[in-house]
Order: structure tokens, then sequence, then C-alpha cells
């Protein structure tokens, strides 16, 4: 049984890294890697008091995994920025407002809904999924600084959001098809 619709003679499925997460309406730069998207339902266990042994199993309450950005750190402030809406800290805000130790939280738009686009080999968007009602619950900023490392450094975003699902909108491309390519010399 073929397992894509539109080209039923591809067997292989999509990679892990063509992507773009988006967020107020613009491509987010730079992320590198993003955590899968899950969510776990809670099994109720109960019996009926004539059962002789045996348990029933229902399904209880849903929690959606926390999803995590990554990205190397730039001059980019996006990720910094979204972060500041949940816990800002400022010196002049401390001596302004002593009864709030400095914390300050942006009600009106902390939480944004974003949007995650996979993308096959011929840069054809092939799935989306949209996260809802997120929120950045962990950022860091810098990575363990190592001086005898060789490598980039990451900042991370932990996002908690209230639900997600695909966008039936992106639906399965037709095959990417190209002109006769020049012959190797």
């Amino acid at each position: 049984m073929p397992q894509f619709t539109k080209d039923a003679t591809r067997i292989d499925p999509y990679k892990n890294f063509k992507f773009v997460v988006t967020w107020d309406g613009q491509a987010v730069a730079g992320v590198s890697q993003v955590s899968g998207l899950g969510r776990t339902t809670d099994p109720i266990e109960h019996r009926e008091g004539a059962d002789p042994i045996g348990t029933r199993v229902s399904p209880g309450r849903t929690k959606v995994t926390p999803v995590t950005l990554s990205r190397g750190v730039t001059h980019d402030q996006t990720f910094e920025w979204w972060a500041n809406k949940v816990w800002f800290w400022s010196n002049e805000q401390q001596s302004l407002a002593a009864n709030t130790n400095g914390q300050n939280m942006s009600l009106a738009d902390f939480r944004k809904d974003i949007n995650i686009a996979l993308f096959n080999e011929a840069g054809q968007k092939v799935i989306a999924y949209n996260l809802y009602r997120c929120w950045p619950s962990e950022f860091e900023a810098l990575p363990d600084l190592d001086a005898n490392g060789n490598g980039v450094a990451i900042q991370k975003l932990v996002l908690q959001l209230e639900g997600w699902e695909r966008d039936v909108s992106v639906s399965e491309p037709a095959p990417a098809k190209y002109g006769n390519l020049p012959a190797a010399s």
C-alpha cells in the first residue's frame, strides 16, 4: 500500500532537517532544532464492586509536552524579547516599584500561536502544525562555555503550550519535476 497519495512511487519518509518556525507572521531566524510534538493522556483505572479481579481503564487528563527551540547565539534578540514578556528584571524597575522586586510581566501579549512547517528535499511544504497559546517557561541565553570546546554556542527557549493540531490546509504536493539537466562533461 502506498504511503503517499500524490506520489505512489515514493517510499522514503520525509527528512527532519528542512523546517521553518514562524510566529507573529515572521520566520524565526536560525532555529536549528525543535523538539518533538507530543501529548500524554493519563489513564484512570477503576473497577466495579462486582468485578472479581479486573480493572477498567478510561482516559483522563491530557497533557501537552513542552517544545524546545534551539539556535546558535547571534545578535538577534527574538528569543530574549519573548522570554522578557514573561519575566523581565530591571534595576530601574526595581527602584520604581520596590514591592514588585523588579519583575514585570506583559499580560497582554506573552502568549503566541506558532507554526512549524516541514519541507521535502525539493523545498515544498509537506506538513505543518499549529501550536496554540505558547509561552516561554525557560530561556537559556548562553550555554555552558568551555575554552577547550569546539562547538557552536546554542541558546534554548522552552515553550509551554495548550494544544497543537496539524494544519490541514497543507496537503501533499505533487512530485517536483525539473527539466533536462545538462549532461556531465
